[in-house]
């Protein structure tokens, strides 16, 4: 008896100390530097562990380092199969990805980045943390049996399941819980391609659609990270080798500008046949899910027998279209060939990125356009390579409409400052090509046929100048610090808020609580606490959220409402720390449909929103 008495007197002093110290891992500016670093570290083994696990089932399924150059060789331990080895290589990978992906981990299926997106938006990066795994085993079994797909999409969706994971367990805010996301996107990228410029504009431009200067910093550090580590075991070596191109005859700028809109409507067939393979697959099949992957396998087995090189990633395909190694008829055919293999792959179920066939797809319509215009203009055309150059940046700015990464990418690979005036030129043509022909990206549809709108509403012209306080109603009551985490729960569900103030010790604020995490806290045991500990207390997932004053403008407060992924926002008073109101997205909607009063009654216009 008295050993259980001493242990229960002890046990309440565990549930402060932890708080205090996750409360400074949730609000200190120098744990951001701290978590970024983190996750870049983890991103960039998982990077490493990623490019080994696509090199080892290739070798493995094909045979070959890179079955795209090897034309229609045999598999050296199938030998009697012949090239038709090839017909049963994705067949047995989808086999082994197909139930896994079923079983563990859905959202494992497809590209990826409009998951990360999503997670991002309206989830406040909360990614399941199986994804990081299975989506690493699901897309190196895919790309290593013949998948067309890339290593970008899988490694950004690794990487930001590690930055949510590592999030998660500290239980930081979920405005910092998104910037890790981004983080681990950033070092994904930077690692595996050995482009650290790459990834950090990749995260900011598609990830977190934003360019705070904290988040860019965060970013920056764990992308350097995870580049010194990619390298350290992987080379300083770009995944792409080129060669030198230069402009030498300013009539080559018209080219350049044509050759960026023909491949902004590249980009947008691209992106109208991948979903239309993908609706056609969904029609067509109605089996298991599980089995999808291998029956359509039989599919794209024959796909890669009339075309091997449309299997994995195809980088040396690649390489020697900009060489100059291949005829325009050819470069058409692989052209093609790429779209509906890669759609193909996607459509039965794989997973892969779309990043790498974007920059295939470009080389050889660059490379074809500029093999043309050199036949019809020899003096003024150019090396034709250059073409092919320009056109891998241009078809991917036309796809996923991200123009400053794609200049980054190719930047990164060239190295050469001398032809960045064109790539500028055709990228950003490319961009409103895409723009006029096509509302949304090859990320964005795929979220937009879900139902599901990155994009918020602007702000209606009658709002314009209104403060928080006109619009702000009363605070609900407050939850003890000290509430057990069970008890909360009922008082969240019978509040009908989804989110709640908190109080300390000392009776004053101490941030707030939702019932999304106060669900996950009670789901999830902590593994800190013995059978013998105390219950956790409110006290213990508080977090501050963004300030809003009520002096706030409407119109900024209305972004940190979206922005912070919450149900309402404690508004306080400029001089003392003390919630005198409260934000919802209901009361901004009241104010939207209430006529505007007189300024002599904005007050009692105030009361009647709040009431």
């Amino acid at each position: 008896m008295n050993g259980e008495t001493i242990g229960l007197r002890r046990a309440p002093s565990r549930a402060p100390v932890r708080a205090r110290l996750l409360g400074g891992v949730r609000q200190g500016q120098g744990s951001v530097i701290a978590l970024a670093l983190l996750v870049g570290c983890g991103a960039g083994l998982g990077a490493i562990a990623f490019r080994w696990l696509i090199q080892t089932f290739t070798r493995l399924l094909s045979g070959h380092t890179d079955y795209s150059a090897a034309g229609h060789a045999a598999h050296p331990g199938l030998p009697w199969l012949g090239p038709w080895f090839v017909v049963l290589a994705p067949v047995a990978g989808g086999l082994l990805y197909g139930p896994l992906v079923q079983r563990f981990a859905r959202e494992a299926r497809g590209h990826g980045v409009p998951e990360v997106m999503y997670a991002v938006a309206h989830r406040g990066g909360r990614i399941a943390p199986q994804v990081a795994v299975v989506k690493a085993l699901a897309s190196a079994l895919c790309m290593g049996s013949g998948g067309s797909v890339g290593r970008e999409g899988p490694i950004v969706q690794i990487g930001s399941a590690l930055g949510s994971t590592v999030g998660g367990v500290l239980r930081v805010p979920e405005d910092r819980r998104r910037l890790l996301v981004a983080c681990g996107a950033a070092g994904g990228i930077a690692a595996t391609f050995n482009a650290p410029l790459a990834g950090v504009f990749f995260a900011m431009e598609l990830i977190l659609r934003d360019f705070a200067v904290e988040s860019f910093g965060a970013v920056v550090l764990s992308s350097v990270t995870a580049s010194v580590i990619g390298r350290a075991v992987l080379g300083d070596e770009a995944f792409l080798t080129l060669p030198a191109f230069h402009v030498g005859h300013p009539g080559q700028y018209v080219l350049f500008a044509l050759l960026g809109v023909v491949a902004g409507a590249v980009g947008v067939a691209f992106t109208r046949v991948l979903y239309l393979i993908e609706d056609a697959c969904d029609w067509a099949w109605r089996g298991p899910e599980w089995l999808r992957p291998a029956a359509g396998g039989l599919l794209l087995g024959g796909l890669l027998l009339a075309l091997p090189q449309m299997y994995g990633v195809g980088y040396p395909v690649l390489e020697n279209a900009i060489d100059g190694e291949y005829t325009v008829g050819l470069l058409l055919l692989l052209l093609v060939g790429k779209i509906v293999a890669t759609s193909l792959t996607i459509g039965i179920g794989g997973s892969g990125g779309v990043f790498a066939p974007s920059l295939f797809l470009g080389a050889m319509a660059g490379t074809a356009f500029g093999a043309t215009v050199h036949q019809l203009l020899p003096g003024t055309a150019g090396a034709v390579g250059a073409y092919g150059l320009v056109g891998m940046g241009a078809v991917f700015a036309g796809s996923a409409r991200a123009p400053i990464t794609a200049v980054i990418v190719l930047f990164e690979l060239t190295g050469q400052y001398s032809i960045i005036l064109p790539m500028m030129l055709a990228i950003v043509l490319a961009t409103l090509t895409s723009r006029l022909l096509s509302r949304d990206t090859i990320y964005t549809l795929k979220l937009r046929r879900r139902g599901i709108e990155l994009d918020t509403a602007r702000l209606t012209p009658s709002l314009t100048g209104a403060t928080v306080r006109e619009v702000m109603a009363e605070p609900p009551t407050p939850l003890p610090g000290t509430l057990p985490l069970e008890d909360a729960a009922d008082v969240i569900a019978r509040s009908g808020h989804g989110i709640l103030p908190v109080t300390g010790r000392n009776g004053r604020y101490a941030g707030v609580v939702t019932a999304r995490a106060v669900a996950e806290a009670l789901t999830e045991p902590d593994p800190a606490l013995d059978a013998h500990a105390t219950p956790r207390l409110v006290a213990d997932l508080a977090e501050r959220p963004p300030t809003v004053t009520t002096g706030t403008p409407l119109s900024g407060a209305l972004h940190t409402l979206v922005t912070a992924d919450a149900t309402g926002l404690p508004v306080l008073e400029t001089e003392h720390d003390e919630p005198v109101g409260w934000l919802t997205h209901q009361t901004v909607l009241n104010a939207l449909h209430t006529p505007t009063p007189p300024p002599q009654r904005a007050p009692d216009a105030a009361h009647r929103c709040s009431g």
